[in-house]
């Protein structure tokens, strides 16, 4: 028989044994995200990297928690969150959407694993000394959309040929990938004898003003620098650019889904995916400085014809041909 002492001394050690399991479990490992737009219009992106990390073999709340920081397109707060991320001992941080994010979370840490998504050149911004040997905490993806303008103004000119007066809207919160696209793109204007107007909007509140001036300035057409702002703000400059009623092209198909005319650039869902990936596989245990940067290979070029329409443009068919998707 057991006596009361030995039962409760049983029921004791029942209690114990669970606390020490407990605390035997590893500690759920957490992804610091660091976007410095805002949660507007990103929803289906985050899906998208959320897939990535699910195939890798991660599910968010089961084996990986995640701490997300939003700078709402104010910039100058990155640093603040970066470091916020860092006193928090996040395993890794991801900056998925561009480039000043990047640079803050790298000036932040140089031990916590960084995966970064950037449209600019990584090695030119500083972020990694090579793309096949990054050599310290950072490695990512390379989408190359600032590298794209010339090729979207060909396909801007090819649809306009007779277009004089040609606008580029940048953010100047965001310089290394304002220089890379203004190079690119004033290059390949002067190549068809034509000169850009550089207009600048820093915030959702400058972007009325910046179309004010391009109309002033009587554009025919113009660029939207690929930027998380105007990613976040796609709507606005979709409406602004029908309202006014001048022909853009954009950096990528999110601005055509939400009534832009025209976009080419590498596909937003996959790029945000193929970053879950690679935080997978940091996440796995491997070192950032063994991975290379990867490169965006696939890019997509995207006609909505009921803009067109709407803007009483005549799409050559040349275009719609090689067109990846049109919207009609």
């Amino acid at each position: 028989m057991i006596g009361r002492r030995d039962f409760i001394t049983l029921l004791g050690g029942a209690a114990i044994w669970p606390l020490a399991a407990s605390a035997q479990q590893p500690a759920m490992p957490v992804i610091g995200l660091l976007i410095a737009g805002g949660q507007e219009g990103f929803a289906h992106l985050m899906a998208a990297f959320r897939r990535g990390l699910s195939e890798a073999g991660f599910v968010e709340g089961q084996n990986v928690a995640i701490e997300s920081r939003w700078a709402n397109n104010d910039y100058n707060k990155l640093p603040e969150l970066a470091a916020d991320l860092v006193g928090r001992r996040v395993t890794v941080i991801v900056t998925p959407a561009g480039t000043p994010a990047a640079l803050a979370a790298k000036a932040a840490t140089t031990t916590i694993p960084i995966i970064f998504s950037a449209g600019s050149d990584p090695v030119a911004a500083g972020l990694v000394a090579s793309f096949k040997q990054p050599g310290s905490n950072v490695t990512g993806i390379n989408f190359m959309s600032a590298d794209l303008g010339a090729k979207r103004l060909g396909l801007l000119h090819e649809l306009r040929p007779e277009a004089a007066r040609i606008s580029l809207l940048i953010n100047p919160n965001n310089p290394i990938t304002v220089d890379a696209v203004t190079k690119d793109v004033s290059a390949a204007a002067a190549a068809i004898g034509r000169q850009i107007e550089v207009i600048t909007a820093g915030s959702h509140r400058d972007i009325d003003t910046a179309f004010a001036a391009l109309v002033q300035k009587r554009a025919d057409a113009f660029l939207v620098m690929p930027d998380p702002l105007f990613m976040t703000r796609r709507v606005q400059l979709a409406t602004l650019a029908a309202r006014h009623m001048v022909p853009a092209i954009y950096p990528w198909r999110d601005f055509v889904e939400a009534g832009g005319l025209m976009s080419y650039g590498p596909s937003q869902a996959d790029r945000f995916r193929q970053v879950g990936l690679y935080t997978g596989r940091i996440l796995r245990g491997e070192k950032p400085a063994d991975l290379p940067v990867m490169q965006a290979t696939t890019f997509e070029f995207v006609i909505n014809l009921q803009t067109a329409r709407a803007l009483g443009l005549d799409v050559p068919p040349t275009l719609l041909a090689r067109a990846d998707e049109v919207i009609d």
